[in-house]
């Protein structure tokens, strides 16, 4: 049966191209889990310990798996100011996260972004890449219970 990283053989095994296969990998599965760890360790010939460094010192590097709908709130200086960090308090109120994190049920994911180019809709967020504008409490409940199917 094949590895379901597979995948890792396009790249030659050298360890200088660990960044470049954990990029392949997190881009298959959306974040490098610890199976993926061992794959790499095997492909490249590093030790696990080493990857995982490499993985927390490159903020590009997820180790949560993301939900199923990936919340990104804008906090340019625009929506900064407009309201970004009232957004990520009404997401922790509503949805019970803080950026970094998924839901328990693998809704929904959390993450600050330094711009999404929308700064005259300030503030701003981004569900699967779908920018959601002009935000405020009952805007961002609408659409938090329209992607949760309630």
């Amino acid at each position: 049966m094949d590895s379901p990283f597979s995948f890792l053989e396009k790249v030659s095994p050298e360890p200088n191209n660990l960044i470049k296969g954990l990029q392949l990998i997190q881009s298959a599965e959306g974040y490098v889990s610890d199976d993926a760890i061992r794959a790499a360790s095997a492909h490249f010939g590093v030790p696990a310990a080493e990857i995982e460094g490499v993985l927390t010192f490159y903020a590009q590097f997820k180790r949560v798996k993301p939900g199923k709908f990936k919340i990104a709130v804008c906090d340019g200086t625009a929506c900064h100011i407009k309201g970004a960090p009232q957004v990520h308090e009404w997401l922790r109120q509503e949805i019970g996260l803080v950026p970094g994190e998924t839901d328990k049920d693998g809704l929904f994911s959390l993450e600050t972004v330094a711009c999404l180019g929308c700064c005259s809709l300030a503030p701003v967020m981004s569900v699967n890449g779908k920018v959601h504008a002009k935000l405020d409490r009952k805007s961002l409940k609408k659409i938090l219970r329209e992607y949760a199917g309630k």
